[in-house]
C-alpha cells in the first residue's frame, strides 16, 4: 500500500521537523498537538523553517506553497484515523508513549497503518505492547533538525511484520529521501548508543572543572572534526531529553557511561534545558 496521508503526533521541534519533510514530499500531512496554541506554535515553527529554506534555495516559491497546503493542524486524535502512516514525536517517556499509542489502535481505521514512533532510546516492544496490533509498530528514528538530516533509523521490534518493516523503509528512502539504518529493537538503536556516552563524558569533563565549556567544544570541533561540540549538541537535543535518555540506556545496559551526571539532573531541575529554554551549557537568550 502506497503512504499518501502521514499524521504526526507532537508538532514541536522534531515532531514539526518530521512534518515538513512529509509535506515537503508531497504528502497530505495532520499534525496533532495538544491545544490550539501549541498547534499554531507547530505551524509558525514549520512556516519559518520553510522560509529559511526559501531564502536560501533550497526550496522555490512553488515548493513553499504547496508544503504549507498539504498541512494541516488538529487537537483531536481522531483526525488521523484515515493516516497510512503515523508518527508519534512526543517527549520521551514511556508512559506517555504507550497512552498514545493505545488511543491511536483505538481510532485508527486501517488495519494496514503503520504506527511509527521517533523515540531516541525506549524499546520498541514496549511501545507496541500497548496495541493488539505490534506486528504494525516500528520505530522511525529521525535525527534533528529533520528537513537537514539525512538518517533515518528503522527498528522493528520482534513482533513487527517484515512487509511493515519493508514498507516503512521504502518509505524513507523512495518518498522522503532518507538514508537508512537497519538497527535491532535494544535501547537507544544504533546512534544513540554510541552517542550518549560521549556527550555524558563531556558533561562529567565540565563538571568536574577540566574544561571550559568553550573548550571542550572548540577540542572536538577543530580536533575531530566534528561539525558542533558535545556541549553545544547537547543543548540543541535538549538537556531534559538528554536526562530521559542517559536513564534508558542505564536501566537497559547497567553501564555506568549511560549513567547521567548529577550536574545534568540539577540543570533539569532548574530548567535549563538548552536551546529550547534559552539556557543550557550556554545562554542564548
Amino acid at each position: 500500500m502506497a503512504i499518501e496521508r502521514v499524521g504526526i503526533v507532537g508538532g514541536g521541534q522534531m515532531g514539526g521537523g518530521v512534518a515538513e519533510v512529509t509535506a515537503r514530499s508531497g504528502l497530505v500531512t495532520v499534525v496533532r498537538e495538544v491545544s490550539p496554541e501549541m498547534a499554531e506554535k507547530s505551524r509558525a515553527g514549520i512556516e519559518r523553517s520553510l522560509g529559511r529554506a526559501l531564502d536560501r534555495g533550497k526550496i522555490d516559491q512553488t515548493a513553499h506553497d504547496a508544503t504549507l497546503e498539504n498541512l494541516a493542524f488538529t487537537t483531536d486524535l481522531a483526525d488521523l484515523a484515515d493516516c497510512d502512516l503515523i508518527v508519534e514525536a512526543v517527549v520521551e517517556s514511556f508512559d506517555l508513549k504507550a497512552d498514545i499509542f493505545a488511543e491511536l489502535d483505538s481510532v485508527v481505521t486501517s488495519p494496514d497503518a503503520i504506527l511509527a514512533t521517533n523515540t531516541s532510546s525506549i524499546p520498541i516492544i514496549d511501545i507496541a505492547m500497548a496495541t493488539n496490533r505490534p506486528d504494525h509498530v516500528l520505530g522511525l528514528h529521525f535525527f534533528n533538525p529533520a528537513p537537514v538530516m539525512a538518517l533515518v533509523e528503522v527498528i522493528p521490534s520482534v513482533r513487527t511484520a517484515p512487509a511493515v518493516t519493508e514498507r516503512a523503509t521504502t518509505f524513507a528512502t523512495d518518498v522522503i529521501g532518507k538514508t537508512v539504518v537497519a538497527a535491532k529493537d535494544r535501547a537507544g538503536f544504533v546512534v544513540n548508543m554510541l552517542l550518549v556516552p560521549y556527550l555524558l563524558g563531556a558533561m562529567r569533563m565540565f563538571e568536574d572543572g577540566h574544561a571550559t565549556a568553550e573548550d571542550i567544544d572548540t577540542a572536538m570541533t577543530l580536533g575531530t572534526g566534528h561539525p558542533m561540540g558535545p556541549l553545544t549538541l547537547s543543548d540543541l537535543i535538549g538537556l531534559d531529553t538528554m536526562l530521559l535518555v542517559g536513564e534508558t540506556l542505564l536501566a537497559e545496559y547497567g553501564d555506568p557511561s549511560y549513567a547521567p551526571p548529577p550536574l545534568l539532573r540539577r540543570m533539569v531541575a532548574a530548567g535549563h534545558l538548552g536551546r529550547k529554554t534559552g539556557r543550557g551549557f550556554y545562554d542564548y537568550s
